[in-house]
């Protein structure tokens, strides 16, 4: 992440562009942390703001109570809205202790290959607290309502959008099986051996 604006108005953009919204429950009663991944203007954001703004804005209201987290996924690009591994491993570890312990769960929507991958082999050592282990990868908005209530949490278009892409493609773009017909017609491999870690 990299500052172009001031602070202030790198504040007043995360508050523009309603990236963090407080709203909803899951199935379990917890509140819901919404996280919208496209709309995150990193290459204009500095980490400090960004603590900063959550510090002020979101862990205030979420109190004492316990929380879940969606984090959605979709439409997130590494050169232009995603934080980078370093940038979000420092804005985790300065999430109070408090807040952090009060975390139930991290609904994580259209994860890529590439991110699951990446958290399968790093994510035990990069965050620490249990943080991995809370993560629930939802491939589809479909699946999502199995642990989300669907009409308390506000979903933007184009994840549905998304979603509907998604079922014109072979499997093998969620990175669960393959799609070459000689693997795939093999009687001596199973489906099981092709899928990717979860």
């Amino acid at each position: 992440m990299s500052s172009q604006i001031s602070e202030a108005d790198q504040e007043l953009l995360l508050h523009k562009l309603d990236i963090f919204k407080i709203r909803g429950k899951d199935k379990q009663g917890h509140k819901i942390l919404r996280i919208i991944g496209k709309f995150f203007p990193a290459r204009l954001l500095i980490v400090e703001v960004v603590k900063k703004y959550l510090e002020e804005h979101i862990f205030p209201r979420l109190g004492k109570r316990r929380f879940s987290v969606l984090y959605v996924h979709t439409g997130v690009q590494r050169s232009d809205n995603f934080p980078g591994i370093s940038g979000l491993r420092w804005i985790y570890e300065a999430i109070p202790i408090n807040v952090r312990d009060n975390l139930q769960a991290v609904y994580f929507l259209h994860p890529g290959l590439q991110a699951r991958l990446f958290l399968a082999t790093f994510g035990r050592f990069l965050f620490s607290g249990g943080l991995y282990g809370k993560l629930r990868y939802v491939s589809r908005v479909d699946y999502l309502w199995e642990h989300v209530k669907r009409k308390e949490v506000e979903v933007p278009e184009f994840v549905y959008d998304h979603d509907e892409d998604l079922e014109y493609r072979p499997m093998m773009d969620y990175g669960l099986e393959s799609d070459h017909p000689r693997v795939s017609l093999s009687p001596s491999v199973s489906s099981y051996s092709m899928r990717c870690i979860l």
